[in-house]
């Protein structure tokens, strides 16, 4: 996974006194019998980059939609800084939308492009040319001043879109996939680049997407959505380190799930029998479970480690043999199949050339981890 960004321990989100830029209050959009959104409350704070994160068909573009006024909810409140906009208009809301196919003018270039908007509302050229060139500036795109959209890379093209959505300095910016259509080594770059603009402007960024390491990197908050509801709202960090459910382990990176239901627990340690382990499992867990419950067991491949034997009195060591192994280069992960056929994964980070690894195919191996290292799901 990317390194998310970090955060000072005053977050807006955090604030009681904080007053939300925009409110969701039980936004529904339904079409005919189906729920793209259904039912959704949700506040965003003012300079926050707020992602909405899921597959295709969860429902974050009809949201983004219903934000932007494309689309208008079926029951519920919109509120963007404490006016209802439910029923107003797009041209009439302080918002801004970057689509994802970046909708330049092919007939204008770069400048004017920059600068339709402002000349629709009347500004003065003297004022839109100080304004166009404020933006090229910001997103270093000063010598395309004078070119058309065709004669632009993908890249290029995605700077001026971003300007353009900036021009008229919205409240809020609500990006649709802003990065969908650069290259992986294009697209990373930009990511940082993003934050850095939306940090110097301090303006509110919504964005759309389904790249869980885009929305990682670059998010103050996620909500992960899941058929039309939201599954999870966290900083990245809280989002991977403490899902809620089975179904936020699973999308936000890798994760190995052992099903089972909990033996006893004393304070904060639980004990949980684990079929498809093949032992009781130790986790720390501050909430009450109840003997008998069923819950899943989660756990990172990072946080796994390999030990040379079964140690005495350790808890959580699972014996198998390594089955499959994928480079990527700055780690492997390896696929371990227990004796009751489950398989788990570990990485480890490639430290050493290749060919000093000492894991290989066929070896039997002992995996281990600690009480603090995995979390209990209840959902």
């Amino acid at each position: 996974m990317s390194t998310a960004r970090q955060f000072k321990p005053e977050e807006p989100w955090q604030a009681p006194e904080g007053e939300p830029i925009v409110r969701l209050e039980n936004v529904t959009k339904r079409f005919g019998a189906f729920y793209a959104v259904d039912d959704i409350s949700l506040n965003i704070h003012a300079g926050e980059f707020f992602s909405l994160l899921g597959p295709s068909g969860c429902g974050k573009t009809t949201l983004l939609r219903m934000l932007a006024g494309f689309e208008t909810p079926t029951s519920g409140r919109l509120l963007i800084d404490g006016q209802d906009v439910t029923d107003i208009p797009p041209y009439e809301r302080p918002v801004n939308m970057m689509f994802q196919s970046y909708a330049l003018f092919p007939h204008m270039n770069v400048a004017d492009n920059i600068a339709f908007g402002l000349k629709q509302e009347g500004m003065p050229k003297s004022e839109r040319q100080d304004r166009v060139a404020e933006l090229m500036s910001l997103v270093q795109i000063e010598p395309l001043a004078k070119r058309k959209p065709h004669q632009l890379s993908g890249g290029q093209r995605q700077r001026v879109a971003l300007a353009r959505s900036l021009a008229k300095h919205p409240k809020i910016l609500l990006l649709d996939e802003p990065l969908g259509a650069l290259d992986k080594k294009l697209r990373e770059q930009t990511q940082f680049e993003l934050v850095n603009i939306q940090e110097r402007l301090g303006i509110t960024f919504v964005v759309v997407t389904h790249d869980q390491e885009e929305a990682m990197t670059m998010s103050s908050r996620i909500a992960l959505m899941h058929e039309g509801r939201i599954e999870q709202v966290d900083p990245p960090r809280r989002l991977y380190e403490f899902p809620s459910t089975r179904y936020a382990a699973s999308f936000i990176g890798s994760v190995n799930l052992f099903d089972g239901y909990v033996t006893e627990q004393n304070d904060d340690q639980v004990r949980v029998q684990c079929d498809d382990a093949g032992i009781q499992l130790e986790v720390r867990h501050s909430q009450p479970l109840v003997p008998g419950m069923a819950v899943t067991v989660a756990l990172r491949p990072e946080k796994v480690r390999v030990i040379h034997q079964l140690e005495a009195d350790t808890p959580n060591q699972l014996r198998g043999v390594i089955k499959e192994i994928a480079y990527l280069g700055d780690v492997s992960i390896y696929h371990v199949e227990l004796a009751s056929g489950k398989r788990v994964q570990f990485t480890q980070s490639n430290v050493q050339a290749l060919a000093e690894q000492p894991l290989t195919w066929d070896e039997e191996v002992v995996l281990s981890w600690s009480a603090n290292s995995c979390g209990v799901l209840t959902e």
